[in-house]
């Protein structure tokens, strides 16, 4: 089975590629210099030629709130001209199978947590990330109406909650929250800093998971969708457990060993004040996240070493 992966050198990308699963596919996943994925001619061409049995879109421009708020037209446009042309020209190209990784960031900012599927576009988003997430919504809709139109076409968004990991981002100008915590940390430790800022109140709270653990989620998914079983059009992909951000700096500190204190800077944007994901659909049919705050943040750390030391 051939499955031609977009973003695949990018931190989920990469997790899907390692994957204990990923042995028993033919996986393509072209760097942006084989395949732009903004030129729609190009990426009709590549699938054609292609022709791969199912399609996974990880690929997008992804960052944290500083980065959203410098280039909103960026995190709009290129992220809407990405899953437009995947996923459309996938689906004229005959592929019947497509999974497109969304974000838990198109969720309404006053929606009622746990966020359910259902509260997609029932109301105002969150200006922080207000670009990005509008491109997200595009592609799932598009999912949802080339399913609708084609009984053929089993094509599947996964919401998953905040994600770090191996192969994340830890540059504070780009990352998100959890790799950026941990520069920010192992940094003050190794300066001997008394203190680490927090921006905000430290009060709102998020849910992260580990970026293996959906790779193993969407592997999941891929063997029920090839073996003909019906799987859903939208699911939250989450642990079902959220933190405050004051609780993973805490952690952070705990697995890095620093012993200092962190103020906090009430000036600063924070985003929502709650994002907890309700994922009973996709617990229902059988799939949960097994990878602890604690063991995902030393992964992650260890990974973050080995990269310092390397670069």
């Amino acid at each position: 089975m051939r499955i031609l992966l977009t973003g695949g050198s990018g931190m989920v990308g990469r997790n899907l590629r390692e994957h204990p699963a990923a042995t028993q596919f033919e996986i393509i996943a072209p760097e942006s210099s084989e395949l732009d994925l903004l030129d729609r001619n190009s990426v009709a061409q590549y699938i054609r030629k292609l022709r791969p049995h199912l399609v996974i879109h990880a690929a997008g421009k992804v960052g944290g709130i500083q980065a959203n708020l410098a280039d909103p037209v960026g995190f709009l446009v290129d992220n809407s001209l990405m899953g437009i042309h995947v996923i459309q020209e996938a689906s004229q190209a005959g592929v019947n199978h497509c999974i497109n990784l969304a974000s838990s960031c198109i969720y309404p900012r006053h929606a009622k947590n746990p966020l359910q599927e259902k509260q997609i576009l029932t109301g105002e988003l969150e200006p922080t990330n207000e670009g990005y997430a509008l491109a997200k919504i595009s592609a799932v809709r598009l999912c949802e109406y080339i399913r609708q139109s084609d009984a053929t076409k089993a094509y599947t968004s996964l919401i998953p909650c905040n994600l770090y990991g191996r192969y994340d981002k830890f540059d504070p100008a780009s990352s998100h929250m959890i790799p950026a915590v941990i520069r920010k940390i192992h940094e003050a430790r190794q300066a001997g800093l008394p203190s680490v800022e927090i921006w905000g109140d430290g009060e709102a709270r998020r849910e992260f998971m580990y970026s293996g653990d959906l790779a193993d989620c969407v592997f999941t998914m891929v063997e029920k969708m090839l073996l003909g079983e019906s799987v859903p059009p939208l699911m939250n992909v989450g642990i079902g457990v959220d933190y405050s951000i004051n609780e993973y700096y805490h952690a952070v500190a705990e697995v890095i060993g620093f012993q200092g204190t962190f103020r906090h800077d009430l000036d600063r944007p924070v985003g929502m004040h709650q994002k907890l994901i309700d994922s009973s659909q996709i617990h229902g049919i059988g799939w949960s996240a097994n990878t602890s705050l604690r063991a995902g943040i030393e992964k992650t750390y260890e990974y973050f070493l080995r990269e310092s030391k390397n670069g």
